[in-house]
């Protein structure tokens, strides 16, 4: 109970606090800028747009439809004024209304794209962090080996093509000239959501060309890190000394190379998982993929600028969770880190 309370108050505490202020700046930043954009007011662009299209409105008129728009958005009154109900609604679960999609929620559209992200990009960042991982640790110790040496010149072949370029022959190939898998969306028009094979089979179709694309990138990027990470370390005297004691190759490559090069690999899949939220743009708009990419860059196109603000305070939550996880399980993996105060 001592250790624990010795953990908690100089180490998670601390963690926890900084995890809080990063979020909180951040919010206050996604606030400001808006704000601080000259003709960036909501209202002001909504009440833009619909004298642009021709809409007659008596002064009288114009000036309701601003002050309701103003009291909508949360913009009526002084800054001050604005940041309070800002974080009155914001801890709520309050967004506000979509401007593009008026009156449609933030929170809800957010809502109906977070799934297809989170499907799909942890899914891709688990598998090829897994495999990419796995290779980089082998190719270190059987370095002379022939695949081996065609997977590193392959990988490095890879890394330096813009990823829109690959994700677009992967479209062009397999969707276009081979006809396999379909060119864009995540399900086939006219099934109905559910939990049945039809929509099951259609979603697994419809996500192989993003996915591939992200595993195939993700898998070359790991195994170049893995590799770089234990081709030092396997010349290091406790690695040296093991071979001279004679233990078994699969455990000097398990518990004394790969456990000590897997904080910095764990560190980057944490950080990636983290940028979740924010979605990848690139591969979701190629393969017209509906996740939170997608939307991101449609609410910037259209200024819908409650809607980039929403995801990007879920971007940055997430990051800042992503960062205190990782601080708090390096410990437990490597023991060479210790907690302040507390055990290892």
């Amino acid at each position: 109970m001592g250790n624990f309370l010795k953990f908690f108050l100089k180490y998670f505490l601390g963690r926890f606090i900084v995890c809080l202020l990063v979020i909180f700046v951040g919010i206050t930043i996604t606030f400001l800028i808006p704000r601080l954009i000259p003709g960036a007011s909501p209202a002001e662009v909504a009440v833009r747009r619909v004298q642009m299209a021709g809409s007659y409105l008596p002064p009288e008129s114009v000036e309701k439809l601003r002050d309701e728009l103003l009291r909508l958005y949360g913009l009526e009154g002084s800054m001050f004024q604005q940041y309070f109900t800002y974080w009155r609604e914001l801890l709520k679960g309050n967004l506000g209304p979509s401007f593009a999609s008026f009156p449609t929620p933030v929170i809800t559209l957010i809502y109906r794209s977070l799934p297809w992200t989170v499907g799909l990009l942890v899914l891709t960042a688990m598998l090829s962090w897994g495999i990419g991982t796995v290779l980089g640790g082998i190719a270190t110790y059987r370095s002379k080996s022939l695949w081996v040496k065609i997977f590193e010149i392959l990988s490095n072949a890879v890394r330096p093509i813009p990823y829109y370029i690959f994700a677009l022959a992967l479209l062009i190939i397999f969707a276009y000239i081979l006809r396999w898998f379909p060119a864009g969306g995540a399900f086939q028009i006219g099934i109905e959501p559910s939990f049945s094979w039809v929509f099951l089979k259609s979603v697994l179709k419809h996500g192989f060309l993003p996915a591939l694309s992200l595993v195939i990138i993700g898998i070359g990027a790991w195994f170049l890190n893995m590799r770089n990470l234990t081709s030092n370390i396997i010349h290091e005297d406790y690695v040296v000394f093991a071979k001279q004691m004679k233990l078994k190759e699969s455990l000097i490559l398990r518990s004394y190379i790969m456990k000590t090069a897997m904080p910095a690999q764990l560190t980057g899949l944490a950080l990636q998982l983290g940028t979740v939220f924010s979605g990848t743009i690139i591969t979701e708009i190629v393969f017209n993929y509906p996740g939170l990419g997608t939307l991101a860059f449609t609410a910037i196109m259209q200024s819908d600028y409650n809607l980039v603000m929403g995801i990007t305070l879920c971007s940055i939550v997430s990051v800042a969770f992503a960062t205190l996880f990782v601080d708090l399980l390096l410990p437990f993996i490597d023991p060479r880190i210790q907690y302040t105060g507390g055990t290892s």
